[in-house]
């Protein structure tokens, strides 16, 4: 199936924050063998890959960008294997796929429907799989890449390919493959999973649901945390002393509900975004000695 080409979107209408410029163009990928024509489309552009699922975790300027949205059909999810367990637990290792389009929540309901086990610690988690993968997605003790037993990657020096665990370095928030530089796209993911009991693991999903209303401004137009937490500290709780909790500038905020989520209040620029994250970033340093990390990801 040929690649289907459209005018470049506002990111601003795209993304979860609210925020950036117009791409030069966008490029729709309906399966993953689709990226074979993918660098001739870039080059006919001359602008870079940016794959856009769901928008959450971005933050773009507010000028036109010199990159080509690339949008991948969801595909899946499925089970592509099953074995018996082999240290001594009941039940069995499910290995599924699922592709980079996929939105990660329905991904976890799949799973809790079907009574597959491991996905319950990334309830809540907005965005796709490809996402998911990207960032090292994680929350309440589990990452996507303790699951990924596959990734299909696709870049404009090696094509379209599967790597496996040896191929990747998965770190917190951080997902880098071993002798590729960005930009590379996941267009499908394969995950071990176990079979346990559908409630159980609907009422983990459903509890660590819970969890995050009950903490986290998840209605808001937010990217979600900003920035990371540094090993022995919570970023929330030091920025939270220090009253960033609510602080806001030209219609962008600190939540008043979680000092570590940035919101747009209907009015916000991405220039004032940056430099609220710089006042909390200095800040921080000032009083902690702690150099935050950025967790969202900055599009320029």
């Amino acid at each position: 199936m040929a690649l289907k080409v459209a005018p470049g979107p506002k990111l601003s209408e795209r993304t979860t924050l609210r925020l950036g410029g117009r791409a030069r163009a966008e490029i729709v990928l309906a399966s993953p063998e689709d990226a074979h024509g993918l660098a001739d489309e870039l080059a006919r552009h001359d602008c870079r890959p940016f794959v856009l699922g769901w928008g959450s975790n971005l933050l773009a300027v507010d000028t036109d960008l010199d990159i080509a949205v690339v949008s991948l059909e969801a595909g899946g999810p499925e089970i592509v294997e099953q074995q018996a367990c082999c240290d001594g637990r009941s039940g069995e290792k499910v290995f599924v796929r699922a592709g980079g389009g996929l939105m990660l929540p329905k991904l976890v309901n799949w799973a809790a429907k079907l009574g597959l086990s491991g996905l319950e610690g990334l309830a809540g988690i907005p965005g796709t799989v490809g996402g998911a993968v990207a960032m090292n997605a994680g929350s309440y003790g589990r990452e996507t890449g303790e699951l990924l037993t596959r990734v299909r990657l696709w870049d404009a020096k090696e094509g379209l390919r599967w790597i496996g665990p040896a191929q990747w370095s998965a770190r917190y928030r951080s997902f880098a493959v071993d002798g590729v530089a960005p930009p590379w796209l996941v267009l499908e993911a394969e995950m071990a999973l176990e079979s346990a009991s559908p409630e159980a693991v609907r009422a983990a999903v459903d509890a660590n649901l819970a969890r995050k209303k009950a903490s986290q401004p998840v209605s808001a137009a937010t990217c979600g945390c900003v920035f990371k937490n540094p090993e022995g500290h919570s970023t929330g709780k030091m920025l939270d002393e220090l009253g960033f909790k609510g602080k806001s500038l030209g219609g962008m905020c600190f939540s008043p509900m979680h000092a570590n989520f940035l919101v747009n209040e209907g009015r916000g620029t991405a220039k004032a975004a940056l430099e609220l994250i710089a006042k909390a970033r200095e800040a921080v340093k000032g009083r902690f000695g702690v150099e935050l990390e950025l967790e969202v990801r900055v599009v320029r």
